[in-house]
């Protein structure tokens, strides 16, 4: 596996975490690879062989070359019909709402593919730029000059939204939304209706995939030795409660995460950043 991540431009980097790139020569003794809610919203083009993603143990479908992946509540699998070549958008959680004018609680765990969210005019034309570029340096100039033309077009995202999301970042998640707000009733709601749109979940939700990502890291990078550390570092009220979240996210416990076979992807992302 060949995984490169790629800063944005500075008039992105506000809304833009990264680019990155995947390529996977085709092994047909590849493994069926989880996919954990990450809290951002993606942009990918699919430069190889198609992708499955699978909606049950054995039924899958083919994800659309040129997609947006909405936020995740949940984790779902995914399998390479040959040889992957990837670039993506890697979008901070308010970042892709400042691109469409669509509300992103439509794309929550689901692939739309861009013909649905730019028109298929202007969605073929940025695939085909895409697929004819001959580097990655190239494809990033074709994504940046489509993402800033964009950006002047639409409304800028919500202060509530961008500064609640901002310190959900800030502390991993582990911050409950009544604090940030301040016991503020009519904030809540507000923002309960501003997330909706701008961000696809609620705020309660983004925070404990927020948190959980935090989680992975110490997991797959061995920073903690036990699940009680782990559970605290992150200030769960205790491990029970930590392991709920957990396998609500990700579908198994995290022992189980540990020693899945189907974690290899995950282990790449999540050592790399």
């Amino acid at each position: 596996m060949n995984y490169q991540t790629y800063k944005p431009h500075r008039d992105l980097e506000s809304l833009v975490k990264f680019y990155w790139t995947l390529e996977i020569p085709f092994d047909p003794k590849n493994a069926k690879q989880m996919v954990v809610p990450d809290g951002c919203i993606e942009m990918t083009f699919n430069l190889g062989d198609k992708i499955k993603r699978f909606i049950s143990e054995t039924d899958f479908i083919l994800n659309p070359n040129a997609m947006v992946m909405g936020q995740r509540t949940k984790s779902y699998y995914i399998l390479p019909v040959g040889n992957v070549d990837t670039i993506a958008i890697c979008f901070y959680p308010y970042g892709f709402a400042n691109f469409v004018n669509t509300s992103l609680e439509k794309l929550v765990d689901k692939e739309t593919p861009i013909t649905e969210l730019f028109g298929p005019d202007i969605a073929n034309k940025l695939e085909q730029q895409i697929a004819n570029a001959t580097n990655t340096e190239q494809r990033i100039e074709i994504i940046e000059n489509f993402l800033i033309n964009k950006l002047n077009e639409e409304n800028t995202i919500s202060n509530i939204v961008k500064s609640t999301v901002d310190t959900l970042l800030k502390t991993n998640g582990s911050t409950s939304i009544n604090v940030i707000l301040k016991d503020d009733l009519s904030k809540r709601r507000q923002l309960e209706r501003h997330f909706k749109k701008q961000i696809g979940i609620s705020p309660k939700q983004l925070g404990k995939v927020i948190r959980l990502q935090a989680i992975l890291q110490k997991l797959l990078n061995q920073k903690s030795e036990t699940l009680t550390d782990i559970a605290y570092e992150n200030e769960y009220f205790d491990q029970n409660h930590f392991i709920k979240d957990f396998k609500e996210l990700v579908g198994i416990t995290p022992k189980q995460f540990s020693e899945n076979e189907n974690m290899a992807l995950s282990n790449l992302f999540y050592k790399k950043n």
